[in-house]
């Protein structure tokens, strides 16, 4: 392709699709949201925590484009079993990667959306569901 990066790749718009594996649900427990300014794009996520204060169930309601559901359909893959630790620290990880501090992180399946790191529009919306995940979670730990 001459040196220019394709974004939408078929891999990226297969992720985007999986969304429908994790709806939202207003019952889930814990509820967070994340907006990105650049684009506008949301996210709401709801998700339920074992006794061990890992995620053992997640619903995310997204409108954002295919990048970013590609981002929410990634997180969700690996999020369940992790700890708000664990979390905190990917999301980190990741804004440092789009910032061009460090390498791309470690996540699963996160070099699926990597093409997205050469457009700096879409980097708001790649963020959506750690930063969502993070509010749930601030608020979960407020009620304990």
């Amino acid at each position: 392709m001459n040196g220019v990066t394709r974004l939408y790749t078929p891999e990226l718009l297969g992720l985007a699709v999986r969304l429908a594996d994790y709806p939202f649900d207003d019952t889930l427990e814990w509820q967070g949201a994340a907006r990105s300014p650049s684009c506008g794009s949301t996210l709401d996520l709801g998700l339920t925590l074992d006794p061990q204060g890992r995620i053992a169930r997640i619903g995310m309601r997204v409108h954002a484009c295919a990048v970013g559901q590609a981002a929410a359909a990634i997180f969700a893959d690996a999020a369940i079993g992790q700890d708000r630790a664990a979390l905190l620290v990917a999301g980190d990880a990741i804004e440092q990667w789009l910032d061009g501090q460090t390498a791309l992180p470690g996540w699963p399946g996160i070099a699926a959306i990597a093409p997205a790191h050469a457009f700096p529009a879409r980097h708001g919306a790649m963020l959506l569901p750690w930063r969502a995940a993070a509010q749930a979670l601030s608020n979960c730990d407020s009620h304990r």
